[in-house]
């Protein structure tokens, strides 16, 4: 995977391993792996008909809380019910993140992959019989993650950088040009913070980084964590999502972990297959849905 930032190419890396660490906010150096959050359950919410095939990407919840997949190799997002049913279907070329957006409208990122040149986000009526997308924004390459704020401003990652779209679909040119992230992934806001998880290896630091830049002064990003596997080892982070003041992020490696954002600690939730998505549980309070490259979306409890 390749991550174009101001014009210069670097090598983004992903390790496939089976364990994650942190330090505090600021002192990230020789993070050790992580230990268990302690006891968590953990079973299939939605099974995959098709393993790899079904890769489940990113998704989202409606206004309704019905749970929208992104299926990236088959080109299109699922729409399932609150019991596991699938309910519709619609068609968008390598869809990446799925975000409810203030206007009750579902936003897709489409062209999550090097494959599918330029990309861009549609939009849809999740609640239209036959939902149809139009084109709200275009012009980013490969883009993945996305995230509203309470402004109503919609953050993309893609491998140009962390874009920031006005309501209208303008970008705001001055806050990506103040932004300086390699490799970004994952993206979370959360009042004043916006959380990224970024992939990369040079002079800035390594992959499986979360990080903290501020929605008014973007220019200063802060390390939280740096996530690692077996010993020293890099883990590579994908998504991630705020929920009762925690984050939680998901890794290559399988794992789910929380982070305290405030501290930097964290542990591991479940070691399990290679995750890709996080959101919290509609029809459970205390549940998580996860994503993953095989396909399913498995429903997690954390226990403590």
């Amino acid at each position: 995977m390749l991550s174009l930032r101001r014009g210069v190419v670097r090598v983004v890396v992903g390790a496939a391993v089976v364990s994650c660490a942190s330090l505090g906010s600021g002192a990230v150096a020789g993070a050790a792996p992580l230990a268990s959050c302690g006891p968590a359950r953990q079973d299939v919410a939605i099974r995959s008909s098709m393993p790899l095939l079904d890769w489940s990407e990113n998704f989202g919840i409606d206004a309704k809380g019905d749970l929208w997949v992104s299926r990236v190799m088959r080109g299109e997002i699922q729409r399932y019910d609150r019991e596991g049913r699938l309910t519709a279907t619609v068609a968008v070329p390598s869809p990446g993140a799925v975000r409810l957006g203030p206007d009750g409208l579902l936003y897709v990122v489409t062209g999550n992959s090097w494959l599918a040149g330029s990309g861009g986000i549609v939009r849809f009526d999740p609640a239209s019989a036959n939902p149809t997308p139009v084109s709200f924004a275009s012009g980013f390459l490969h883009p993945n993650g996305a995230a509203f704020d309470v402004d109503g401003n919609l953050y993309v990652t893609a491998a140009d950088g962390l874009h920031r779209l006005r309501s209208d679909g303008s970008e705001d040119m001055d806050w990506w040009s103040a932004v300086s992230i390699d490799g970004p992934n994952g993206i979370a806001v959360s009042g004043d913070s916006v959380y990224v998880t970024a992939n990369f290896i040079d002079s800035e630091g390594p992959v499986g980084r979360v990080l903290r830049l501020s929605r008014t002064n973007p220019g200063a990003p802060t390390t939280i964590a740096d996530l690692t596997s077996v010993g020293a080892l890099p883990d590579f982070v994908d998504d991630l999502v705020v929920r009762d003041g925690a984050l939680y992020v998901t890794t290559l490696a399988g794992h789910l972990v929380r982070v305290n954002p405030t501290t930097g600690t964290a542990c591991t939730i479940v070691a399990t297959t290679p995750l890709t998505a996080v959101v919290a549980d509609p029809a459970d309070p205390s549940a998580l849905l996860a994503g993953s490259e095989e396909g399913a979306v498995l429903r997690i409890r954390p226990i403590s």
